[in-house]
C-alpha cells in the first residue's frame, strides 16, 4: 500500500497535477522535512572539518558517478553537446568542489584581528558559523551547474540544504534528485521538484538562508516572501549585458570572443552579450568577421549543427521571434519552430526604446549599434539598469579604465567575454537589478556563513578607567582615541 501511494505521488509530482489532497500532502512532506533538517543541523553534526571534507567528496563522487545521466539530460532539455556540457556545467562544479576541498581547513579557521588598548590584554578572532538550514532555488539555464555550485558553497559552511531545481529543465532536475536521494540522507540535503506552487510552499517555511538564481520577476517575489521571515538573501539575476567596442583592437579576435559568448547555450546565458556597441570606424568590419566567426564554429547551416543547443520552451522560442520582427537583420534570422532553434542573428542599430532593447535578450539575437565615442556609450549603457556583466575590447588604456570606473556592473572581462565566471578567485554577483550577493570560491564560503565576532579578556589586565565614577576622566579617553 505504501509503494502504491509513492508512485502516484512520484506520477503527480513530475506531471506538476496535484489536487486538494496531493498539495496537503507535499506541503506536510516540505514542513516535515525543513523541521528534521532543522533538528538534524541542531545536534551540531555537520560543524565539523572531517563531516564537511567527506560530504564534499560523496558530492564529488556522485556526480562522477551520474555524470553520463548529466550530459544526457542536458541534452534532453537545452540541446546541450557533450562538450559544452561538461566545460560549462560539470567541470565548473568539480572545479569549485576541488578549491573548497583545498582551502575548507583555511576557511573554517578562526582569524585573530587587532584589539584596540581599552580591551588591553584580550584577543579578538573572527569565527565562521554555519547559518543552519538554507532554500537554494536555481534556474533552467545552467540546471546542473547553477544548482550544485551554490550546493557544494553550502556544505562547505556547514549547511543542510533544501534544493529547488527549475521545472523548465525536468530532465536535468530528476537527475539531480536522483542522485542526490542515492547519497545523501533528506534530513541533511534535499530536492523538491516542481512548479510555481511548490516555489510557494517552500517559501512559506522558515529558512536560515535563501540563495535564489532566476529573473527580476521572480526575485522579487522571493525576496518580499523571505521579508516575512526576515530571512536573509542572495539574489543572482540578470540584465542587459553590453558589448564595447572601441576602434582599437584586434577586429579577427574580437569578433571570435563574442560570437562564442553569445552562441554558448544559445544565449541564454545571464552573462551573455545582450548587445553590441561598436566604434563606427569599425562596425562593418567587426560584422563581417563574427559572420566569419560564426560559419566556422557552426557550418554555414548554423541549425543543423549538433554543438549547437536549442531554446528552452516553445513561448521562449515564440517570444525571441517576435523580438526580430521589424528589424534589419544584418546576418541570421533563420528559425525552426519544431526544433526550438534560432541561429545566431544580428541586428542593425535597433532604436533604443524598442522591444529588443527594453528587455534582457535571453537568446541567440544580438543588437549590434555604432556609435561616436566611448561617452556616447556610456550614455547608451545608463539608459538601462546596471548590468550584471560588462565586456570591454580595445588596447587603450585609458578607454579600459574609463569604462571599468565610470559603470557600474556586476563583474566583466576586457577583450573577453563571459570567462570572468571560470575564475574561482573571482566573486560572481550583480549590482542595483542585477543581483545583490556574490558567491565563487572563497565567497561562497562567506555568503554561507554568518561572521562571529569574539572577544577573549583575561583577569590579568582590568582597565579601571571604564568603570564609574567617571569625575575626571573624560580628557584621559580623548586622549586615547586621538
Amino acid at each position: 500500500m505504501l509503494s502504491w501511494l509513492l508512485s502516484i505521488f512520484t506520477i503527480y509530482k513530475y506531471a506538476g497535477i496535484w489536487r486538494i489532497g496531493d498539495k496537503d500532502m507535499l506541503k506536510e512532506r516540505i514542513k516535515e522535512t525543513v523541521q528534521r533538517q532543522h533538528d538534524f543541523f541542531g545536534t551540531g553534526a555537520t560543524l565539523g572539518y572531517k563531516y564537511r571534507l567527506n560530504k564534499l567528496n560523496k558530492l564529488k563522487t556522485a556526480i562522477q558517478t551520474y555524470e553520463k545521466r548529466i550530459m544526457q539530460a542536458l541534452r534532453d532539455d537545452l540541446g546541450k553537446g557533450d562538450f559544452e556540457s561538461y566545460a560549462t556545467e560539470i567541470s565548473i562544479v568539480y572545479t569549485e568542489i576541488n578549491h573548497a576541498v583545498r582551502h575548507l581547513k583555511k576557511w573554517m579557521k578562526p582569524k585573530r584581528v587587532g584589539t584596540p588598548i581599552v580591551s588591553f590584554g584580550g584577543v579578538s578572532k573572527i569565527h565562521k558559523q554555519p547559518l543552519g538550514v538554507v532554500l537554494i532555488m536555481t534556474p533552467w539555464n545552467y540546471p546542473f551547474m547553477l544548482s550544485l555550485a551554490p550546493v557544494l558553497a553550502a556544505i562547505a559552511a556547514g549547511n543542510c540544504v533544501v534544493l529547488k531545481p527549475s521545472s523548465y529543465s525536468p530532465n536535468t532536475s530528476a537527475v539531480i534528485e536522483n542522485m542526490v536521494s542515492e547519497f545523501f540522507k533528506d534530513d541533511y540535503f534535499s530536492v523538491f521538484q516542481g512548479n510555481r506552487e511548490i516555489n510557494q510552499i517552500l517559501l512559506e517555511q522558515k529558512f536560515d538562508y535563501i540563495f535564489f538564481t532566476g529573473s527580476q520577476k521572480v526575485g522579487k517575489l522571493v525576496m518580499k516572501a523571505a521579508s516575512e521571515n526576515l530571512t536573509p538573501i542572495t539574489l543572482e539575476l540578470g540584465g542587459k549585458s553590453p558589448c564595447i567596442v572601441d576602434e582599437n583592437v584586434d577586429i579577427k579576435k574580437t569578433a571570435k570572443r563574442i560570437v562564442w559568448g553569445k552562441s554558448i547555450n544559445v544565449g541564454q546565458t545571464c552573462i551573455a552579450p545582450d548587445y553590441v556597441l561598436v566604434h563606427k570606424d569599425v562596425k562593418d568590419k567587426l560584422v563581417d568577421e563574427m559572420i566569419k566567426a560564426k560559419e566556422k564554429f557552426f557550418g554555414e547551416n548554423m541549425l543543423e549543427s549538433k554543438d549547437y543547443g536549442k531554446i528552452v520552451r516553445p513561448q521562449a522560442f515564440a517570444a525571441l521571434v517576435k523580438l526580430m520582427e521589424g528589424q534589419r537583420i544584418l546576418h541570421g534570422g533563420k528559425h525552426d519552430e519544431k526544433a526550438q532553434k534560432i541561429e545566431l542573428t544580428f541586428l542593425d542599430n535597433p532604436k533604443l526604446d524598442s522591444d529588443v532593447m527594453s528587455r534582457e535578450i535571453f537568446g541567440p539575437v544580438l543588437p549590434i549599434i555604432s556609435v561616436d565615442n566611448m561617452e556616447q556609450a556610456r550614455s547608451i549603457i545608463k539608459k538601462y539598469s546596471k548590468p550584471l556583466a560588462l565586456y570591454v575590447f580595445t588596447k587603450n588604456k585609458e578607454f579600459e579604465r574609463y569604462m571599468v570606473e565610470n559603470i557600474q556592473f556586476g563583474g566583466g572581462c576586457i577583450n573577453d567575454t563571459i570567462m570572468h565566471i571560470t575564475n574561482g578567485n573571482l566573486p560572481f554577483g550583480g549590482i542595483g537589478d542585477s543581483g545583490m550577493g556574490s558567491y565563487h570560491g572563497d565567497e561562497s564560503f562567506e555568503t554561507f556563513s554568518h561572521t562571529k565576532s569574539i572577544l577573549r579578556q583575561n583577569f590579568a589586565f582590568d582597565i579601571p578607567i571604564r568603570y564609574a565614577p567617571y569625575k575626571k576622566k573624560l580628557g584621559l579617553v580623548k586622549k586615547l582615541v586621538k
